[in-house]
């Protein structure tokens, strides 16, 4: 009876124990499957995602020797700022030798202006000397039809209007080259002086290119440079890094992709600062190939040792600027990424071209405001008289 009744118990403690048990893995089921239809399902959540940004090289344009280094790298520099300064003497002799250069164009083509104004008087005045030989040949033929002047008197009167005629026509001519050279042009305008004051504007760029400037605002990176250094166009001298422009790239699995769309929203976390802070974004686009398709030594699939690996595609993560003000990214660092697929109403690839540029500087444009003013000042010093309202 003892034995029976202990084995009743035991009985009952096994029903008890697997109850609680089917209870508990019951509550696991249900919740597991509250949170996959109210959560799971709609995000897709992977750690092999990491920082990328723009990384701008700072290359000369111009060959030459370093002789001031003023960023080190982790420096913040603002765009504009001067980087790199190389030797200009030479640059200096240039622009020196390209003043002296237009001075001389200046001068010379006002020559030219002369020359045309002294050749329209020479012209009148052999004009005037020709039809004065017209009329005294004239006289001269009709006294020698009446025998009233000696056939010498009339060959020196005929030579005389050969020779006047002659010198108009040769003066004309003159005329003609002096103004096909200066003809439609001011002295500003003239080709010599244009060209001596383009190469003089190439002079002042040469020189102002001496000092390398920083394209953008960022941090001075892979600094290689050295002070007394030659470098030449295209060469690397270290890189500036807008931490302000950065975004993630995610390498999500080809089978977790199919409900991604464009400006669906994200959650990040960084490994630098744990689950202290969570940054947001959007996603800005799918790539349009596999990490492994645009790899360097892609797979050769071609064997007859296949095996299936399921491939990732890189994912663009667009975050907000002002995640990035208290917590700055760094290029590289690993992230977990988290995409919200529940609204799926965006494309999955882009549908039309980007309007505008994606980014820019002005710190290259051109602004030779400097230059032309050397350039007005030279012409002004050796134009002399010479008014251009005038030609």
């Amino acid at each position: 009876m003892a034995e029976q009744n202990g084995n009743a118990e035991n009985g009952a403690k096994r029903k008890r124990i697997l109850t609680i048990l089917a209870v508990v893995v019951l509550a696991i089921a249900l919740i597991y499957g509250l949170y996959w239809a109210l959560w799971g399902r709609y995000h897709i959540t992977t750690e092999d995602a990491y920082v990328g940004g723009n990384v701008v090289a700072i290359s000369p344009r111009v060959s030459g020797t370093v002789v001031t280094i003023n960023a080190e790298d982790t420096d913040r520099v603002n765009a504009g700022d001067v980087l790199v300064q190389l030797d200009d003497t030479d640059a200096r002799v240039a622009l020196e030798k390209a003043k002296a250069n237009l001075a001389q164009a200046v001068r010379q083509v006002r020559q030219l202006y002369d020359q045309a104004e002294q050749l329209k008087a020479t012209v009148s005045l052999r004009q005037a000397s020709y039809q004065q030989a017209r009329r005294d040949y004239q006289r001269a033929e009709d006294l020698q039809k009446v025998r009233g002047i000696s056939t010498q008197d009339y060959q020196h009167a005929q030579t005389s209007l050969q020779t006047a005629r002659a010198g108009y026509l040769e003066a004309k001519s003159q005329l003609a080259a002096s103004q096909a050279a200066v003809g439609d042009t001011t002295l500003a305008s003239h080709p010599q002086v244009m060209q001596a004051k383009s190469q003089l504007r190439q002079a002042w760029l040469t020189l102002q290119r001496t000092r390398i400037v920083a394209p953008v605002s960022g941090y001075v990176a892979q600094r290689g440079v050295q002070v007394g250094q030659q470098v030449q166009p295209g060469n690397k001298l270290m890189a500036v890094v807008p931490l302000e422009q950065v975004w993630v790239d995610a390498n999500y699995k080809e089978t977790e992709l199919t409900n991604v769309r464009i400006g669906q929203p994200v959650e990040l976390t960084a490994d630098l600062y744990g689950s202290d802070h969570t940054y947001h974004g959007t996603v800005a686009g799918l790539a349009a190939g596999t990490g492994n398709a645009f790899a360097l030594l892609p797979a050769q699939n071609a064997t007859g040792n296949w095996i299936k690996v399921v491939q990732r595609i890189p994912v663009r993560i667009q975050l907000q600027g002002d995640d990035l003000k208290d917590h700055p990214l760094r290029i590289g660092l690993s992230m977990e990424v988290t995409i919200d697929t529940e609204n799926r109403d965006g494309d999955r690839l882009a549908q039309s071209p980007v309007s505008g540029s994606r980014f820019s500087t002005p710190v290259y444009q051109p602004d030779d405001s400097g230059a032309q003013a050397l350039i007005d000042s030279i012409i002004a010093a050796n134009r002399g008289d010479h008014d251009d309202a005038s030609d």
